[in-house]
């Protein structure tokens, strides 16, 4: 896709106004109602126990024709961006109306806040200054501990292009990036074996993500979080003291637990000493 700003109705080769129509068409008479589109890139590196495992890219594209009648709704989908396909789910989603006519809703309120900027995360780095910093990760978190046995680093992004149409006439218009950097360790000690991991990530492009001091810190969390499994020995299980006092509702038992705390219970009752 050239730009983020680009409607997607025109990557496609539509017409606005064509849409449009289909789009009065298929909400004829029913209480709310829109057409989704949208345009989606991803991508998802994996380097495990030494090497590249996973490498794989994907595009998605299509849109969601729906229709609501009081409870009932109506909803069309195709991968086929074409004014045929649109055709037929208007023609789909006035089926649900059955002679219903009912007033559209108003539409949401419009904010002005931008929370994420519009850069494809895709873009940069390229794959093999991806696939060498991988390879990076992987020897700086074996060397921070000779009981380090396995490391799995993942990078995975996507970038998400949506477009809102409503049958009174209003459009929305959002681009989605996303990052996400994941650390994986399993460190062991003659039989027994633990894991540690640390991810991170945000709606913007790698370029904070992937700064050496971001991955050291992720890789240094993963390793501390595993030797401290290794390391850890099992705890001793809480204690019960059952007291059995006179009969009586009103009747209670104190006594002395193991730690040396004052417990009291009416009758019947555990008493619970704290470990």
């Amino acid at each position: 896709m050239s730009s983020p700003t680009t409607s997607l109705l025109e990557r496609a080769g539509l017409d606005r106004g064509d849409v449009r129509r289909h789009l009065a068409r298929g909400l004829e008479g029913a209480d709310d109602g829109d057409l989704y589109l949208e345009y989606a890139q991803s991508e998802m590196l994996v380097f495990d126990n030494g090497r590249l495992k996973q490498a794989t890219y994907n595009t998605d594209q299509g849109f969601g024709l729906r229709a609501v009648k009081d409870e009932a709704v109506g909803y069309a989908h195709s991968s086929d961006l074409s004014e045929a396909a649109l055709a037929r789910a208007a023609d789909a989603v006035r089926a649900v109306k059955g002679g219903y006519r009912g007033a559209y809703a108003e539409p949401p309120g419009r904010t002005n806040v931008r929370l994420y900027g519009d850069d494809n995360p895709l873009g940069a780095p390229g794959f093999e200054t991806k696939a060498r910093l991988l390879e990076g990760i992987d020897a700086y978190a074996r060397a921070r501990d000779p009981r380090v046995r396995q490391v799995s680093i993942s990078f995975g992004a996507s970038w998400q292009v949506i477009e809102i149409l409503r049958g009174d006439g209003e459009s929305y218009h959002d681009v989605r990036p996303l990052v996400r950097v994941n650390v994986s360790v399993v460190v062991g000690k003659g039989d027994r074996q633990e894991a540690g991991s640390h991810g991170y990530g945000g709606r913007e492009d790698f370029s904070h993500f992937l700064a050496t001091q971001a991955w050291q810190d992720a890789a240094d969390e993963a390793v501390r979080q595993a030797l401290i499994n290794l390391e850890a020995v099992p705890g001793q299980p809480a204690r019960w003291t059952w007291c059995l006092p006179p009969a009586g509702p009103a009747s209670c038992c104190t006594r002395r637990s193991d730690t040396g705390s004052k417990v009291t219970s009416t009758a019947g009752r555990p008493l619970h000493s704290p470990v």
